[in-house]
């Protein structure tokens, strides 16, 4: 029995039917108009994702400058209740 390399007209136009015939004919029709619609819908998201990223570079920024200040204005009070505490500590010891 030999091996059939092209497979026969009739079995692959049974198999594919009428919508898989019609995508063979449409393809090359097809393919440069979806190519040319999606071209500009793939720069557009591309050009979004790298404003929003950009966007999101300075709302990160913001946000970290705030905790520093957050951060400086903590230390501060600490530091202040500290030198209270000595004070009155100094103080009380004096008293005696």
């Amino acid at each position: 029995m030999a091996v059939k390399l092209i497979p026969d007209i009739e079995s692959v136009v049974e198999d594919l039917g009428v919508p898989g015939i019609a995508a063979i004919v449409l393809l090359p029709v097809l393919v440069p108009v979806v190519a040319g619609v999606g071209k500009p819908i793939a720069k557009a998201t591309i050009k979004g994702g790298i404003l929003l990223y950009e966007r999101g570079k300075g709302v990160i920024a913001e946000v970290g400058e705030t905790l520093e200040d957050l951060i400086a204005e903590a230390k501060a009070e600490l530091a202040e209740a500290g030198t209270e505490e000595v004070q009155a500590t100094e103080t009380e010891a004096a008293a005696s």
